[in-house]
């Protein structure tokens, strides 16, 4: 994405606004290494099952490991998006009412989307499903990380200058599911992030697909996303430098 800054301190023009175009654009794609490591768990390769699958990023990258996977998504618009694979069926389902034959999943997983499911119903279902020995994982990955003072003036916009504006369900990603309960054989799971290197478009670009922003427009605090937008730009200097940003991989990994 070209930057149409004229000077390190000139935030880019209406950022906040390329969300609703942008969100699949900006979205941070798991490392081949997390399907990977999954199957390698998994009794068998024969059925991996991505529950809230959206529109089939993780689903995809499991398809190279399993003779057949199943994607899930109660949004009938994400399904629609999901690319077709030869080896991927899509289908629009809920979490806790599963459309599979019991004892046939090898690997279940549901990444950034745990947090809406009715647990106690969506474990029920697991249950059924799953094979014996089958893994069940539940995936999210952590609040963004960068080096020195651009991380600093991050944190404080996100824990303490949007934070009010996220829904509560946030808190549970951003503790990498800790407090949920996981009634499981629980596993380690492997030590994984994501990691991009973003110019400073890209970077507040991603940023702008947040639904805590909207949040944040609708109280009347635009000041706040201004305010963010013209330090960070001052901080990141040149806008078409590169610089690494990272994600934890954070994972409750459980065998059934």
């Amino acid at each position: 994405m070209s930057s149409t800054m004229n000077s390190p301190s000139t935030p880019p023009r209406n950022w906040f606004d390329q969300g609703g175009q942008s969100y699949a654009r900006f979205r941070p794609e798991y490392p081949p290494q997390l399907a990977a490591s999954l199957a390698a768990l998994a009794p068998d390769r024969l059925l991996a099952v991505d529950v809230g699958c959206g529109s089939g990023q993780l689903t995809r990258q499991l398809a190279e490991h399993f003779s057949a996977v199943v994607g899930l998504d109660p949004s009938s618009e994400q399904i629609t998006h999901s690319a077709p694979q030869e080896n991927v069926n899509y289908a629009c389902a809920q979490a806790e009412d599963l459309p599979l034959l019991s004892r046939s999943a090898s690997l279940i997983t549901a990444a950034q989307a745990a947090h809406w499911f009715d647990l106690p119903r969506f474990y029920s279902e697991v249950r059924r499903v799953a094979q014996p020995g089958a893994i069940l994982a539940l995936i999210s990955y952590g609040v963004l990380r960068l080096d020195g003072e651009l991380g600093t003036r991050f944190e404080q916009f996100y824990w303490n200058e949007i934070g009010p504006y996220w829904p509560a369900e946030r808190k549970l990603v951003d503790s990498g599911y800790a407090t949920l309960d996981f009634p499981f054989n629980e596993l380690q799971g492997p030590d994984i992030a994501i990691e991009l290197e973003w110019n400073l478009d890209e970077f507040l670009g991603y940023v702008s697909t947040w639904s805590a922003l909207r949040k944040a427009r609708e109280a009347g605090r635009e000041d706040l996303l201004h305010g963010f937008a013209a330090d960070f730009a001052a901080l990141w200097g040149e806008p078409a430098q590169r610089r690494l940003v990272s994600w934890p991989i954070n994972m409750r990994l459980g065998r059934l």
